[in-house]
């Protein structure tokens, strides 16, 4: 059955697996192929990427891109740009540096590796004064 974008089936393998089994503990548990878990399990995250995107354009729609964390820069340089740039626009952003940080960590943490910024993160602003990235 499927509450949401991942049916029962996807929901239990992804739990099987967060908890540290192999594709092969999950298969012997609920009965199928390793290489069906597999299939699953990707199916699922697909699933997970789609519902982040589509939340990723929602948060987005009413927000304007602010600025570029450009690969190679230091994470903590990202706040004075974010603040000068909103500045610019007379738009107050609704965070202090240390919890802006720690939301860039959480948030795109792919991207960042200790204070280096690997990947590029486009910076989106809500007019009242929320960040989106992306």
């Amino acid at each position: 059955m499927k509450d949401g974008l991942l049916t029962d089936r996807q929901k239990e393998v992804l739990r099987y697996r967060k908890s540290g089994m192999t594709q092969q503990q999950v298969a012997d548990i609920i009965h199928t192929s390793k290489a069906n878990v597999c299939t699953i399990e990707k199916s699922a995250m697909e699933n997970i990427q789609h519902a982040k995107d589509t939340l990723y354009f929602f948060h987005t729609l009413d927000a304007r891109h602010l600025c570029t964390l450009e690969a190679g820069s230091d994470l903590f340089d990202s706040e004075a740009l974010i603040f000068k740039e909103a500045g610019k626009i007379g738009i107050i952003v609704a965070t202090d540096w240390m919890n802006l940080i720690n939301r860039l960590r959480a948030e795109v943490p792919n991207r960042i590796h200790g204070r280096l910024i690997r990947q590029d993160i486009e910076v989106f602003l809500r007019n009242d004064g929320n960040l989106v990235f992306g």
